[in-house]
């Protein structure tokens, strides 16, 4: 299994980016998904659940301002960031556990200039 993350980079404060990660070895239309993040010097986080069915759930502090999707037919989810904000900037990683391991991406940099 392997998760690759993409779409990271530099953006000025209140722009956009959208980050996408593919997958191989796995369905993810029948794994829930999940992106998190790390900021330097913090703990990760989690940023959004995409359900197998329903729709996704966010951190109140992505709320409104981050939207995450899946593409079963890609075997892709995707994470749209818009307004985002200094706080925004962090390695962000895509999740999921099948057959009870875990696997992670390798993390992509979102970086947001203030």
């Amino acid at each position: 299994v392997q998760l690759q993350a993409s779409g990271g980079g530099l953006v000025q404060a209140g722009g956009s980016l959208r980050l996408s990660c593919a997958a191989s070895g796995i369905r993810l239309s029948i794994n829930v998904m999940a992106w998190y993040r790390q900021a330097p010097g913090k703990e990760r986080e989690l940023v959004a659940v995409i359900p197998t069915f329903g729709g996704p759930n966010y951190a109140d502090s992505v709320k409104g301002r981050f939207t995450a999707s899946r593409d079963d037919a890609e075997n892709t989810v995707y994470l749209q960031m818009n307004s985002l904000k200094h706080e925004d900037t962090a390695v962000y990683y895509c999740y999921t556990t099948s057959g009870g391991l875990k696997y992670w991406g390798q993390g992509t940099l979102v970086t947001v200039s203030s």
